[in-house]
């Protein structure tokens, strides 16, 4: 708590002395324009206008004009969207009075051309050299499921593994769990990545595009990122002046599913906010061979709030998000006659009763069952220094995870752990020279897990801390885009030791201490440990017309082992494997 509280303070030393060194340099820039269709010319009403680099956006009034004031100036990539058309972007020089007018072309499906994963700034897809691919909400409303992951499997390359219809964690080209990193609105997703019964703590309901870097993206990210990125953006803020709002609802016949959500968000005079609250659950789920697979309901309730200011001097945005999950364990176990489910009833489970109908087709949460909680608080904040841009990221995470496995005692976790996680990204983007965009930053976290509250141990407690800088360069040249970079990480464990003894009481293992430790078995040793490395990645992309283009890229990931691959020693109970 000291180190959070030094680290907050510090950062704000450090905020207070770039907006010193702002006046005068932010709002010094303009961008007015008129969108419309491009064969009628008649001008589109309510078209959103994006600058994502500055997290802004206007609507279009009823003769189809926009009007930004008060902008750094600086070249910044322009999205202008509008249902029923196709997106376009144009990469626009800010200056005292920059207009630029867009012409809109229907089309029966929209497709985002602009990402902002992996790049120094929101790029267009065509002209990043890096394998990426973005899908919007259509996308994932046709591909309905019953979490985000499982939703974008069915991209080329993209798998998911799942355990259970509500359990899925995403595989890239054959690559998952601690090699591919997840992120929501840009920030990494920190929970036990390591188990394959740990889901992503997402509500699906927020998700509005995902985009996905298929390869290595250590680079900007850090080791975890070696097989690539899956990034989950939330809905963005509401354009100037509007109010926005969105009622979800549906229901899946195979595992009697519903879920709903509500979102309502605002933006005023550079003031915006948003929530949203959202719940989903299911019975056990059926196939044509098992009919319904006991042990496989779920009861997940989310919610999330965002308020964010918008000023001369860039933007500041906090957010707050609460996950809750209830998922049941299926153990597959049947009766060896009818070939019914069965269920435990007993530590020895030497008898093991038929699952009744009644109990298959309950939204009730069995005994046996994982309780995750995960809350996360983010703030992002973005500021005009000198004549770049700097951008000052800070999270903290809170990932608790119980896993009941005992039935008799069925109040008691078998695993509980408690995962703290202290993100921190600071980036430098330098100004635009001769076609040149180079941006400089450090990024990393701060990790402190504590696993001896259960009566099983699979992890010991530990601390983490992640450190890694980088620059990252692009340079245009006409048709040509070329980019590159380094980055050096480093990565410390340090692992407590652990000796476990029987509880007197329950006969489950818990902590020995002190002189209790005579006949104790130890269970972990001490172990610190610094992983260090280098990364580095060079890409270029040949834009032939907007329809086709050549990429290239060559690039040398690192990947830090995590904590299951060095000290894993255990049974863990959602899956009865001995890792």
């Amino acid at each position: 708590m000291k180190r959070s509280i030094f680290f907050l303070l510090l950062l704000s030393g450090l905020m207070q002395k770039a907006l010193a060194g702002t006046e005068g340099v932010y709002g010094t820039a303009t961008l007015s324009g008129v969108v419309t269709d491009s064969k009628s010319h008649a001008p589109l009403r309510g078209a959103t206008v994006l600058i994502p680099d500055l997290k802004l956006a206007v609507a279009t009034d009823s003769l189809g004009r926009f009007n930004f004031k008060s902008l750094p100036a600086g070249s910044f990539l322009v999205e202008v969207k509008f249902e029923g058309y196709k997106s376009i972007t144009r990469t626009i020089t800010l200056n005292a009075d920059s207009k630029m007018n867009f012409s809109l072309e229907e089309t029966a499906t929209e497709i985002s051309e602009v990402v902002v994963t992996g790049s120094s700034k929101a790029t267009q897809i065509r002209r990043n050299p890096v394998p990426i691919v973005s899908v919007n909400k259509d996308y994932l409303t046709t591909n309905l499921n019953t979490n985000a992951i499982d939703a974008i499997a069915k991209i080329p390359g993209v798998r998911a593994v799942t355990t259970g219809p509500n359990v899925a964690k995403p595989v890239i080209r054959g690559l998952g769990f601690n090699r591919i990193l997840t992120l929501y609105d840009g920030v990494r997703q920190e929970g036990q990545q390591w188990g394959d019964e740990h889901g992503i703590e997402v509500d699906q309901y927020a998700v509005d595009k995902v985009e996905i870097i298929k390869g290595p993206a250590s680079l900007s990210y850090g080791s975890d990122a070696l097989a690539g990125v899956v990034n989950l953006i939330p809905v963005q803020s509401a354009a100037e002046g509007k109010m926005i709002g969105d009622i979800t609802a549906e229901y899946q016949t195979n595992n009697k599913y519903f879920g709903g959500s509500a979102m309502l968000g605002s933006s005023l005079n550079g003031i915006e906010w948003m929530a949203r609250i959202s719940h989903k659950q299911a019975t056990n789920y059926q196939n044509k061979y098992d009919g319904r697979v006991y042990g496989t309901a779920f009861n997940e309730t989310d919610a999330s709030a965002s308020i964010g200011i918008h000023r001369k001097w860039g933007y500041s945005h906090l957010n707050l998000v609460l996950y809750d999950d209830l998922q049941e364990i299926p153990d597959g176990s049947r009766d060896s006659a009818s070939r019914r489910f069965t269920k435990q009833i007993t530590e020895a489970d030497i008898f093991r009763p038929i699952v009744t109908d009644a109990e298959l087709n309950s939204y009730s949460i069995t005994r046996l069952h994982q309780h995750v909680q995960h809350y996360r608080a983010f703030w992002n904040n973005n500021f005009v220094l000198g004549d770049g841009r700097l951008d000052v990221n800070f999270g903290y995470q809170k990932s608790v995870r119980r896993e009941f496995s005992h039935p008799e005692l069925y109040t008691i976790p078998g695993l509980y752990l408690q995962l703290s996680s202290y993100t921190y990204d600071t980036k430098y983007h330098f100004a635009e020279k001769n076609n040149w965009n180079i941006s400089a930053g450090i990024n990393g976290m701060y990790q402190h897990n504590v696993s001896i509250n259960g009566t099983e141990f699979i992890i010991p407690s530990y601390k983490l801390f992640e450190i890694g800088s980088f620059v990252i360069a692009k340079k245009s040249i006409d048709k040509l885009d070329i980019s590159g970079g380094l980055r050096f990480d480093v990565r410390s464990f340090n692992n407590d030791e652990l000796y476990t003894i029987a509880d007197p009481v329950t006969g489950f293992d818990k902590p020995a201490y002190g002189a209790d430790r005579l006949g104790a078995d130890k269970a972990f040793s001490t172990y610190h440990k610094t992983f260090s490395g280098f990364t580095g990645s060079l890409g270029a992309t040949y834009n032939f017309s907007d329809a086709f283009s050549m990429k290239a890229n060559i690039s040398r990931g690192f990947r830090a082992p995590n904590i299951s691959e060095i000290s894993a020693n255990g049974v863990h109970p959602g899956t009865n494997i001995y890792q």
